[in-house]
Order: C-alpha cells, then structure tokens, then sequence
C-alpha cells in the first residue's frame, strides 16, 4: 500500500512539472531531470526502493514499441546507412569508449560494470531533442535520422547492456560466444516477434471494439516481450519487430475510430512513463548521495566529468568519418547520396541528448551478482547516468535551437507540404471516380449523390488551388468561409447540447454520444 500510494503522488509530481514546464515555455525533459535532482535532494522524503527487473519491464517494452510502431518503412529503408552507423555503430563505439575511461577514472570498477556504464549512456533519446527543437522546422532528412536512428539505438544499447551486465553477474566473459550468441538470440527475437505481429494483426482484423483493441495495443510490447525471453531470444528486437510490422499493416485493419483513441492514450502512456522514470530515479538517488563524502565523491565527481566530456566528443569523433567516409570510398554511394554540407553532421552530433531509457537502463541493473556479492559500482553507475542526462538535457538541449540557428540549418517544409497535398487530391479525386461509380446504384438517393459530389468538387478545387500556388482567389475565400461558418455551428450545436443537459431534458449518455460527433466534425475542419 505504501508504495501505491508513492507511487499516485510521483504521478501527481510529475502532472505538476508538466505543467510548470508548459507555463514557463521550458522543455518538459529538462523540468523533469531538475525535478528528479530536487527529489534526490530534497530532505524528508522517503527512500524507495524497486525491483531492477520489475523497472526493466515496466517502461521498456511499452516505450520501445511506440517508438517502433511510429517509424516509416520507407523512410527508415532509404536511410538504412546513415542510420545503422548511427543506431548500431554509435552505440557500440560509445560503449567501448566510455567503458575504456570510466574503467581507467573510477578506481575499482571493472570491466564489465564499466561497459554496463557505456551501454547505459551510449544512446540518444531524440524525444528530448525535438522537446527543445519543436518550434524549428528542421530539414527533413535531419529529423528521419535522428529518429530512425532513436530506434535502432536502443535495441543495440539494451543488448549491449545485457551481455554486459551479465559479464558483470557471472563473472566471466567470451567475446566470441557473446557474438555468436548475439546472433542467434537477435534473429530468434525478429522471429518471435514477426510471429507475435502477425498473430495480433490477424486477430484485431477480426475485431472492431475500440476500448479492446487499445488495450491490446498498449499490452502488444510485453506480448512481444515475454515470450521472447521465455524462449530465451532477444525480447527487445521482438519488441521491435512486432512494432514495425503492426506499424506498416495497421493502418489496413484499424478504424478510425479506434486510431483517434489510440494516438491520445499513447500520448498519456509515454508522458506518465518518462515523466515517472525521472522522479522514481530521483528517490533511488537519494541513499546513494547520502554517502557523499570521501573517495566516492571524488569518483563521483571526476567520473561525470570525465563521462560526459567522453559521451559529447565521441559522437563527433563518429558522426562526421561516418558522414563521409562511405561517399570518399565508394563512388556509387557518392553518386546516389551526394555528401552533405558539414552544418547537418554538426547538428546530429551535438543532437545527442540522453533522456528516460538511460535511466531505465541504469535503475534496471541488478543489486546482487551470481555470487550474492553486490553488484561493483552500482550507485556510481546510476548517479553518473543521471549526471550525464542532466549536462546533456540542460547543456546542450538549451543550446540546440541557437546553434541551428547559427547554422543557418532549417527547412521550408515543402517537400512534406507537397506530399501531404497530393496525397490529398489523389484521395479526394479517388472518391469522386467510386461517386460517378456508385451514381447507378439503385440505393443511390439523388440528393445524397448532388451534396456529395458538390463537397469533394470543392474540396478538390481547394487543394489544386493550394498545389497551384493559388490562395487568394474566390475558391479559397470559399473554403476561409466555409471553415469559419462550420466553426461557428459546431459551437452553436454544443452551447444547446449543453443547454438541454444542464435543464435535464436530455441525460449525460446522450449528451456525450452527440458530442463525440461533434468532436469528429470538428477534427475533419482541420483537414478540409
């Protein structure tokens, strides 16, 4: 009960920050690491402890699966390159890097642990990054890397995290078995999870019930997840590939209704997840900084620094040989993919902020080893983590949007503007081929037939009039008026719905089964 209750007044933290971050025009992640940092300091608040494995499955599966369910197939194959070197190279790099210093920095800690320490802070979270950027219309290219490669990035640093924390466990490592291990359990995981997507497809074809499929939605990445490690495969990459395939058939066999309802909860989920991971890390920390005194503040202190320089420089020293190395040695690479301007490597390599997963990775690390002996350096590792999120989060996240602007580093837009218009009129003019299909149709009703034709005529002019660059002629003062006369009803339309519940001529059920049309009328204005 206790912890319940903790853990309802961490929600109400978190909502709170949420909130002092909207008023204040702050990057929600940088209010949080600063919330966790007063939790962890703060005196009189209770020491909590989780289960390390319980953290793990909680927050992985769920957030791993909406990152992979959100990536484009298209977007993620015509980018294959830059964002395996990034999603995958990166990341080991980094590992082995910041294994090598905080091994040579931090007196007593192994090898192993220390590896576990790099596997922990070698991904990127791009969500933290687009939370200081989100104002900036950023070159397109630009933003399909940085996610495709928050992805992929993840997967690879929790598989080198594990192989690392069970080095750690065990005692004993084999780098040969560990590759030829990674290789089987990585495509036993794929496996797994194609199966688990596929079955889960098949089923929600068969269903249409909003609250169900939602709900088997936010479940899907630990269906993924625990039969995977059951199987002794790789839950991660399982979880991966169910949210790639989910992600490209979905929109084939889920309703409308049902997406609506599904992108809001996810909104939810994802926010109470990272927002609780900071603040239930920021109460983990506070045992660990109650020992701050000696040769552990020393390690402490010299370890962050060393980190954090080691985690910002390393990703410039990979980033730029990884832009353009591949086009100076191969002239087919060159041709297909001329090499970009130095700004765009720059931004991506300074884009590197850590946020939620690291912590997870950290607060998931086991207390004991094999033996029953603790886990070496846990406490550092978890602190240090939190310290590199929060030079990260609030160095370079702040600097973000001045260095692009510097730079000179943005983008219209048109491109997508122009993809989203013709997908548009291609639809629209679709629907009027099947309208003049359907017109003799015995169950036709004339009227129906003339109002609907007359709506997708205009709607079709409305969007070749923006494509044609035409937006001040009489279609598009139509539409202006159109949407505002639409507006106008709606609101009309609701003020009397209202009007006859609070008189009691109509009850509370009814009153919101007529607004819910309402709200889905008023969705559709935005894309007329």
């Amino acid at each position: 009960m206790h912890h319940f209750e903790t853990v309802l007044a961490l929600l109400v933290g978190v909502t709170f920050l949420a909130l002092v971050a909207r008023r204040l025009d702050v990057p929600t992640p940088a209010l949080l690491v600063t919330g966790g940092l007063l939790v962890a300091l703060l005196p009189g608040l209770p020491v909590v402890q989780f289960d390390p494995q319980l953290v793990f499955l909680v927050f992985i599966p769920p957030l791993l699966f909406r990152a992979s369910l959100l990536a484009s197939y298209r977007d993620v194959r015509a980018n294959l390159r830059p964002i395996l070197l990034l999603g995958v190279g990166h990341v080991l790099f980094l590992t082995i890097v910041v294994g090598w210093v905080a091994h040579r920095v931090v007196p007593g800690l192994p090898w192993a642990s220390a590896f576990a320490l790099g596997a922990v802070v070698s991904a990127p979270d791009v969500a933290a990054a687009t939370a200081f950027l989100r104002r900036l219309p950023l070159p397109r290219r630009l933003v399909i890397i940085l996610e495709g490669e928050s992805m992929i990035n993840d997967a690879a640093a929790i598989v080198a995290y594990r192989m690392a924390v069970a080095a750690a466990v065990t005692g004993s490592f084999s780098l040969p078995a560990a590759s030829l291990r990674f290789l089987y359990i990585g495509a036993g995981g794929i496996v797994v999870g194609l199966a688990v997507g596929r079955l889960l497809a098949e089923l929600r074809r068969r269903i249409h019930d909003p609250e169900v499929e939602n709900t088997i939605s936010l479940l899907t990445g630990y269906a993924a997840y625990l039969p995977a490690e059951h199987l002794h495969v790789s839950g991660i990459l399982a979880v991966v590939a169910t949210g790639l395939y989910l992600g490209r058939v979905g929109p084939r066999i889920v309703a409308a209704d049902t997406r609506v309802q599904n992108s809001g909860m996810w909104d939810v989920v994802v926010f109470m997840l990272e927002g609780l991971i900071f603040i239930i890390t920021g109460l983990a920390l506070r045992p660990i900084l109650g020992g701050w005194s000696g040769p552990f503040a020393r390690d402490l202190m010299w370890g962050t620094v060393l980190v954090s320089v080691t985690v910002i420089v390393a990703r410039f020293v990979w980033v730029f040989p990884a832009t353009y190395l591949p086009r100076l040695m191969s002239a087919r690479v060159r041709k297909r993919d001329p090499s970009p301007p130095w700004r765009l490597p720059a931004v991506v390599s300074w884009a590197g902020l850590r946020g939620a997963e690291s912590l997870v990775l950290a607060a998931a690390i086991p207390t004991l080893t094999g033996s029953g002996a603790p886990f070496p350096g846990r406490d550092l590792i978890i602190a240090i983590t939190f310290a590199v999120i929060l030079v990260t989060l609030l160095g370079q996240g702040f600097t973000l949007a001045p260095l692009l602007r510097r730079l000179g580093v943005r983008d219209t837009g048109d491109e997508e503007r122009r993809e989203e218009l013709t997908a548009r009129i291609v639809a629209s003019e679709a629907a009027l081929a099947r309208l003049e299909e359907l017109a003799s149709e015995s169950w036709m009703n004339p009227d129906a037939l003339s109002h609907t034709r007359d709506r997708y005529r205009n709607r079709a002019r409305h969007l070749h009039g923006h494509a044609d660059g035409v937006l001040d002629g009489p279609a598009e003062s139509k539409s202006i008026a159109h949407l505002r006369l639409a507006r106008e009803l709606l609101a009309a339309e609701r003020r009397e719905l209202l009007r006859l519940r609070d008189e009691g001529a109509i009850g509370d059920a009814v009153m919101r089964r007529v607004q819910r049309e309402l709200d889905y009328e008023e969705l559709l204005l935005h894309h007329e």
